[in-house]
């Protein structure tokens, strides 16, 4: 059974840096896509960025140039590093695993396992 376990969440003012973590399990073989996505209470869950099993990077236009997504498949492990933080990055961010190797888009239904969620906060 696949488990994605975020951590490296909290708080931080508005031009900050967070560095979040995603440690997965349970794969056969660590060759899926993933993914993060964040949620704000009353709004929909959206993509931030993805990442495809040889470690080419897909972004929403809200984040380009401020968060970089990596992984080391040795570690099983996707990172997002959060820079220039903003007010409105705050939200629950989530791991996603995806349905195979390749970015097939950052809807929800293009992935199929989820973490349980970690609070970023930005203050002004």
């Amino acid at each position: 059974q696949v488990r994605l376990v975020e951590s490296g969440g909290g708080s931080v003012q508005s031009g900050g840096s967070l560095k979040l973590s995603c440690a997965a399990s349970g794969y056969t073989s660590f060759r899926y896509s993933m993914a993060w996505f964040r949620q704000v209470p009353g709004k929909e869950r959206e993509g931030v960025a993805a990442i495809d099993s040889h470690g080419n990077p897909s972004y929403a236009d809200s984040v380009k140039g401020r968060f970089t997504i990596s992984r080391d498949n040795a570690k099983e492990t996707v990172y997002l590093q959060m820079d220039s933080l903003k007010p409105e990055d705050t939200a629950i961010y989530y791991c996603a695993g995806g349905k195979g190797p390749v970015i097939t888009g950052l809807r929800l239904d293009d992935y199929d396992y989820w973490g349980q969620g970690n609070q970023v906060t930005v203050s002004s």
